[in-house]
């Protein structure tokens, strides 16, 4: 079994508790409050930031062209399209989306941006990746669960946000894969349990991403 297909493996629990935390099954149910939409774009412009910087640091650790271009692709795609289910959520809330940026971050969120962006620089070429490898493959599980389960219809509220990941082409994330398989074939031990280290705590601040959004987490003081 890969290393990949060993992470997967590692982490269902995560990415299923991610599925069904109530934030993700209020989008399949198109139940989500104006607050709370509010607060998901919020926090989720600012992380993409984070994660469009982390995809550079990155990009600085590669020797090949070829994977730069890769992991530019990437950051114009989180710059170009994955603004548009923010917009969904801006719609449905009735709210615009420049007004929602700029915002400080939550607690959660700032926790994950900062740890993506400090793995990113100080770990090697496979951590760098390996952190930032939960958020395209749990969301693009998220939507082709709800595509299958919900099978929503373009009545549904939030159907480009639903349909947006869940027909979403693949090759991207299957690259990724190959590439980070092909790094821990390279790697030594105490790498790979880096590279599976930040992993798994990426998935579970995928869950934290959801849940500081429904709860509309601020900090306490």
């Amino acid at each position: 079994m890969s290393f990949t297909s060993t992470l997967r493996k590692e982490t269902n629990h995560l990415f299923d508790a991610c599925y069904q935390h109530p934030f993700v099954q209020g989008i399949g149910k198109g139940e989500l409050s104006k607050d709370q939409l509010i607060h998901y774009v919020k926090q989720d412009f600012e992380y993409l930031n984070a994660m469009i910087q982390t995809r550079a640091y990155t990009m600085a650790k590669c020797t090949s062209r070829d994977k730069m271009a890769f992991l530019n692709e990437g950051i114009s795609f989180i710059l170009s399209d994955e603004t548009h289910p923010h917009h969904n959520f801006c719609d449905v809330a009735g709210v615009n989306y420049e007004a929602l940026q700029g915002e400080n971050l939550a607690p959660n969120a700032h926790h994950y941006s900062c740890y993506m962006l400090q793995v990113s620089q100080s770990g090697s070429l496979g951590e760098a990746l390996a952190v930032a490898l939960p958020c395209p493959w749990i969301y693009l599980d998220i939507g082709e669960r709800l595509m299958n389960e919900i099978k929503p219809d373009k009545s549904h509220p939030f159907y480009p946000w639903i349909s947006f990941y869940g027909t979403m082409d693949k090759s991207s994330l299957t690259e990724t894969l190959s590439w980070l398989d092909e790094l821990a074939e390279e790697a030594g031990k105490a790498e790979c349990d880096r590279m599976r280290h930040h992993f798994v705590n990426g998935c579970k601040m995928e869950y934290m991403f959801f849940d500081m959004a429904y709860k509309q987490q601020a900090w306490p003081v």
